[in-house]
């Protein structure tokens, strides 16, 4: 017996409470699209964690070291996307949360040094495919707490066969995800 607990479960009996005015109809729609979203941004992540990796091989190449030390990911929780709805009173559907939430999926590449970090966030930003949402420099402007990092909102397409929007589109569909660049391990300047 699969004793996992699917993560969903507790999303969706939050999301039936929040939304008794809605219909049953309309909450299993919005549950199944969110299923299908967060599928797209764990395959936006695997397409950027492969073009760092990429970009770490041709650097090692080039200047016999990598650049990068390490890379994780992560995807928001549904409980946590709930919570974040409720907190900003979004509306429960999917355009609210493609629009207004931007830290669904996330990814920090761990450098040993800071140029690294503006080098590997300027290559991976001359890709024809991705495209800058917004730049947040903490290296050059430390968060108050000595908080150091680059983060990078960015857009890549994710093209995925969806039958409901192929037929609609007469193509594949393209879907969008935001991640995040460039944590530094070395200190913050005093």
């Amino acid at each position: 017996m699969d004793t996992k607990k699917d993560p969903f479960q507790n999303l969706q009996e939050r999301m039936r409470n929040a939304l008794a005015d809605h219909s049953i109809r309309a909450f299993q729609e919005l549950s199944s699209s969110t299923r299908d979203l967060m599928s797209c941004y764990r395959c936006a992540i695997m397409e950027i964690e492969t073009k760092f990796r990429v970009l770490n091989e041709r650097f090692s190449l080039q200047h016999d070291r990598n650049p990068i030390d390490s890379i994780q990911s992560r995807l928001k929780s549904p409980d946590s996307i709930l919570d974040k709805m409720l907190r900003k009173k979004l509306p429960f559907t999917l355009e609210a949360i493609e629009n207004n939430i931007f830290d669904i999926a996330g990814i920090r590449v761990v450098c040993s040094f800071v140029d690294d970090i503006y080098m590997l966030a300027d290559c991976l930003l001359q890709q024809d495919d991705i495209t800058l949402i917004e730049r947040k420099d903490y290296i050059k402007n430390p968060k108050r707490n000595g908080y150091r990092s680059l983060h990078l909102i960015i857009e890549v397409p994710i093209f995925l066969q969806n039958e409901k929007k192929n037929h609609e589109s007469g193509g594949t569909a393209a879907y969008d995800c935001h991640g995040v660049l460039g944590k530094s391990r070395t200190p913050a300047p005093l």
